[in-house]
């Protein structure tokens, strides 16, 4: 890396942990300020309230990634402007091209970075988070996720329904297997309780009661131990109840992939929040092309205006893939549309931006 390189680099980290760090105080005390009485009014210690806060912090920075980038980036081209380092630079015959190779360096390792925050950091957090409000602000503290009244869809057209499961995840009672042909009902099998073989990988359903139905016929079997084989397992129940923000990109592409297969529908907005933890990071990188060739060239208004040019286009882009994403939601987009297409508009505005920028 050159000089010049390393020395546009270097403002640009200080300015994006500037901004960053700004943003993450900013809004830790938007919430504070909003949740710090009933806090308190839970008896809550410091440390309790400290590490809540904590550990909003990961989703907070994926959020304002692209806004701190793009702020970060116009503040430094914007100072280098205003203090005609940019035209002494341009005047020793250094491209557009080249003035934003160090600010794409660090944009790309901000979104390696962030990649690695959306796919596992933030889901950890986030689930951390789910558990302090279950155990704290919900009307019955500490009690567990309601993993009861279960319809799940296997393959082969059966249904089947779970009353209730044990805190292990590994015990099921009050099951129910319906096998369907069309609208007809082939077979039913009840069973109070069914626990998981992991060596056989097969449900054992305890005192199954069988019923077989034919045309003007019902038949009736039973059987003390029954081994039945189904696609969920102990750690899919476990993740039945899990928001798509908890799991991790592994889990949350396992859990699209088992509900598609076993036909179960309604899964846009779960696929939307799984490709957005893919997409998302990338802004990042993708708002230097606005952020640099904008500031580029003196301007009135100084600081100020750099300042407000960023945050239009930074919570342009917010706002913008929020809305897509509601429309992704409700499947009037391509869920994989849907994620990427913020992304995608930007990067046609950042490129033509980038390409009347005068060289």
């Amino acid at each position: 890396m050159k000089i010049l390189d390393r020395y546009i680099f270097r403002q640009f980290a200080k300015a994006f942990i500037f901004t960053s760090t700004t943003f993450v105080f900013l809004f830790i005390l938007i919430t504070m300020v909003e949740h710090l009485d009933d806090m308190l009014g839970r008896n809550l210690s410091i440390f309790q309230i400290v590490g809540y806060y904590l550990l909003s912090i990961p989703s907070t920075i994926l959020v304002t990634a692209p806004v701190s980038s793009l702020l970060a980036s116009i503040l430094v081209a914007g100072r280098l402007s205003a203090s005609s380092e940019l035209s002494a630079i341009r005047s020793a015959g250094v491209s557009m091209r080249q003035i934003l190779y160090p600010f794409l360096a660090g944009a790309s390792l901000i979104c390696m970075v962030n990649l690695v925050n959306a796919c596992w950091i933030a889901p950890a957090a986030f689930g951390g988070i789910a558990r302090f409000e279950r155990e704290h602000w919900s009307k019955n503290p500490g009690q567990q996720r309601d993993n009861r009244n279960m319809h799940l869809i296997e393959k082969g057209n059966r249904i089947v329904t779970i009353g209730s499961v044990a805190n292990d995840d590994s015990t099921a009672k009050s099951v129910s297997i319906e096998e369907f042909s069309g609208a007809h009902l082939n077979s039913r099998i009840d069973a109070p309780s069914m626990s998981y073989n992991s060596k056989s990988g097969e449900w054992i359903l305890q005192n199954a009661a069988i019923r077989s139905f034919t045309p003007g016929k019902e038949l009736f079997s039973s059987m003390s131990l029954m081994p039945v084989k189904l696609s969920i397992s102990p750690r899919s129940l476990q993740e039945f109840n899990l928001q798509p923000d908890e799991m991790n990109v592994n889990r949350h592409y396992r859990y699209l992939t088992e509900k598609r297969q076993a036909g179960i529908a309604g899964l846009d907005r779960s696929a939307v929040k799984f490709y957005t933890k893919l997409s998302l990071p990338f802004a990042s990188l993708i708002v230097m092309l606005i952020g640099v060739p904008l500031s580029a060239k003196k301007k009135r208004g100084g600081l100020a205006s750099e300042i407000t040019v960023a945050l239009f286009f930074g919570f342009l882009f917010i706002g913008l893939q929020k809305t897509i994403s509601i429309a992704g939601y409700q499947g009037a987009i391509n869920p994989m549309l849907a994620a990427w297409l913020p992304n995608i508009i930007f990067l046609i505005v950042g490129y033509v931006i980038y390409k009347t920028a005068i060289d």
